[in-house]
């Protein structure tokens, strides 16, 4: 079996491959408090979760966009098993030209992201990996990822704003928008201002990255972001729960007898 491990800003997600095919996907809290020690029994039950042994682990690949975690998680997946894990960075093929001041600095989801949506769409594409923060990275005509776009993520944002007024509520933003856009109580106006205002900002970026990429672009989504805002949009959105997932596998296997 070979481990996939993405490290975000608010989670882990681990997923398991045999024979290209994804057999279990699972999730973690991310914790940079969490030694090496407790991340490997965190891994194991995890493992035991989905019947998998670390014996039957014969190769991985993490990518990490919390360098702080970093180096537990990876000491706490050496401590499994001895099999090679590669890093995603500087060094691992990916197939994709990055057109960036500096590639270094691109979140491996991102890259991972990319690269899955590729394997099923040629492009010119965007792909959307909503966490803590919604970042949208497009990629050219020539498969070439050209550059993107990074804001707040609608969770982040409400929790941010409940915690600095008095009285505006927590909603729950998987819940579907009211009818109309003229709430008439607190908690329909905010459900109206986060849903349908994220919609409509992400509408209006996908505006722009068509004129710069084509407008024939696909926009491909992963991550946190709610169902609620992605039915919103205007723009056809095709969401992928497992894309970085994916991702990292397809990079493993780019790589596999470096």
């Amino acid at each position: 079996m070979i481990l996939t491990v993405n490290i975000g800003n608010t989670h882990i997600t681990i997923g398991g491959y045999e024979k290209d095919c994804l057999k279990f996907c699972g999730r973690l809290h991310s914790d940079i408090a969490c030694t090496a020690d407790e991340y490997a029994i965190r891994l194991v039950n995890l493992l035991s979760l989905y019947h998998v042994s670390p014996a039957q682990i014969e190769g991985g690949i993490l990518g990490s966009v919390v360098p702080a975690l970093t180096g537990q998680v990876l000491a706490g997946l050496r401590m499994l098993c001895s099999a090679r894990i590669l890093t995603v960075g500087p060094g691992l093929k990916s197939g994709i030209k990055l057109r960036l001041d500096n590639p270094a600095q691109l979140g491996a989801e991102l890259l991972c992201g990319v690269v899955a949506a590729l394997a099923e769409c040629p492009g010119p594409l965007a792909v959307i990996s909503a966490d803590t923060a919604i970042s949208i990275m497009g990629v050219n005509a020539k498969q070439e990822l050209v550059g993107g776009a990074i804001l707040p993520g609608p969770q982040l944002s409400l929790a941010s704003l409940v915690q600095k007024t008095a009285q505006l509520p927590q909603i729950d933003l998987s819940a579907p928008a009211p009818a109309s856009v003229l709430g008439k109580n607190t908690a329909s106006c905010l459900q109206n201002g986060f849903v349908l205002g994220t919609a409509g900002l992400l509408d209006g970026l996908a505006d722009r990255f068509r004129a710069e990429l084509g407008p024939e672009a696909k926009f491909y989504a992963t991550g946190s972001l709610p169902r609620s805002i992605r039915e919103a949009c205007r723009t056809p959105i095709h969401y992928r729960e497992t894309l970085i997932t994916d991702g990292l596998y397809q990079i493993w296997l780019r790589n596999r007898k470096g």
